[in-house]
């Protein structure tokens, strides 16, 4: 036969029996290199290959007398030989870069890089802000100009000392909140950069209304600051129905609304007085956002379906704001506070335990969130200290409380 047809033969035959070889030699590199640090010495690659490949061919009927002898079996050789040393470059450089201990929980764990992480007395943040476009949520209307504009421009702060799993959990609820959408995904990476992809509001009034319960509009006197989720007394006579507010608008807001209207062009385009002074910075509002001005008006109130017809019969409803109260976690956290301790939620690592557990009579551990082998890695729910039976281990997630440099320490000794 001709040279070339030697040639294509030999890589043919070449390609035949080097798969085999190839991917033991890949596999033998990655195993050497993964479990002992070490790289696999080239000539071993290249005694086994040949090795492999002998027998392979061997088996395949492809050692005879005129292939022995004839330029093809050359080329083969070759090209079984570059297989086998270029699998276990591949299988060398994966053992050298795959992380030698790697779990779901480290995956789902990700935190944020150190590089946007802001220091604010002595609690970390990270303000959040979006990347690329506000996408569509498949299966749901489109989002409007002005809400895509909206989110994308906007930005928030959040706690820098969790995962980024639970950050993107609060996220989302923020926008859910913040923005009434009916769905929302958020992915944020290491740098703080938020993916969103995001449903418009459907259905305002009616997925605020409560199961079981009925939205009813009524005319009377607004109170000054009432806002949605506020809880009211409805007078009517001498009966009280208990409510929860879904809207209110009086003639103030209108007014103040078209007024805000007209302003914001004469604010946009003002760049300073004759003499070369700028403007006076606008003054805050002097209530929250969302909070009613007060006044006559409507009010919108969720309330059991029995007390409907009694409402819509009133005359002169009169409207009386019910105290939520002090959360009572609030306090707790202000006394300790007070106190002078600080709160720390921190992730034991492996080098904390390795000598025993770590204790000290300055910090309490309030709370621990473990994962055990008996649960397969997943995660028990928070038990609450200090009646807490077994030492700390690789994993757990813990809530510490007690004075700064203390609980510094501990932190150094733990999250190793």
């Amino acid at each position: 036969m001709t040279l070339p047809v030697e040639i294509l033969l030999g890589l043919y035959l070449g390609l035949l029996t080097g798969i085999v070889p190839a991917f033991v030699a890949g596999s033998l590199g990655f195993l050497v290199r993964y479990f002992t640090g070490v790289t696999l010495p080239g000539f071993g690659v290249v005694v086994l290959a040949l090795s492999i490949a002998s027998v392979q061919g061997g088996l395949l009927g492809l050692v005879e007398p005129d292939i022995a002898q004839s330029p093809r079996l050359l080329v083969a050789v070759l090209v079984v030989l570059m297989l086998a040393l270029y699998a276990h470059n591949q299988g060398d450089k994966l053992g050298a870069e795959l992380p030698r201990r790697l779990s779901l929980t480290s995956i789902r764990q990700r935190t944020l890089s150190a590089d946007v992480v802001e220091l604010v007395g002595t609690m970390g943040q990270v303000t959040v802000r979006p990347t690329g476009e506000i996408r569509d949520l498949e299966g749901y209307p489109p989002l409007s100009s002005e809400l895509r504009t909206s989110l994308k421009a906007g930005s928030w702060r959040l706690p820098a000392d969790i995962p980024l799993s639970e950050l993107e959990v609060r996220l989302e609820e923020r926008l859910r909140t913040d923005h009434d959408l009916a769905d929302v995904d958020v992915t944020i990476d290491e740098q703080a950069r938020a993916t969103i992809v995001a449903a418009p509001p459907s259905g305002g009034l009616s997925r605020r209304v409560p199961e079981g319960q009925r939205a009813v509009s009524l005319a009377t006197l607004v109170p000054t600051g009432l806002a949605r989720g506020d809880t009211v007394a409805i007078q009517s006579g001498d009966r009280t129905i208990n409510g929860t507010v879904l809207s209110a608008r009086t003639e103030r807001d209108v007014a103040d609304a078209d007024a805000a209207a007209d302003a914001e062009p004469a604010t946009n385009g003002s760049a300073g007085t004759d003499d070369g002074e700028r403007d006076t910075e606008p003054e805050p509002p002097t209530r929250p956002a969302g909070a009613s001005a007060g006044g006559v008006g409507r009010v919108t109130v969720a309330v059991a379906r029995r007390a409907v017809a009694s409402l819509l019969e009133a005359d002169q409803p009169r409207l009386v704001v019910h105290s939520r109260g002090t959360s009572q976690e609030f306090e707790a956290f202000g006394l300790i506070r007070r106190a002078g301790y600080v709160v720390r939620r921190l992730t034991v690592g492996t080098a904390g335990t390795d000598d025993g557990p770590v204790t000290t009579a300055d910090v309490t551990v309030l709370a621990v969130r473990r994962q055990g082998s008996e649960t397969s890695g997943r995660q028990h729910g928070w038990v609450f200290g200090p009646g807490i039976e077994r030492a700390l281990e690789a994993g757990d997630e813990v809530f510490v409380a007690g004075p700064e440099s203390a609980v510094e320490t501990f932190s150094e000794a733990v999250a190793r």
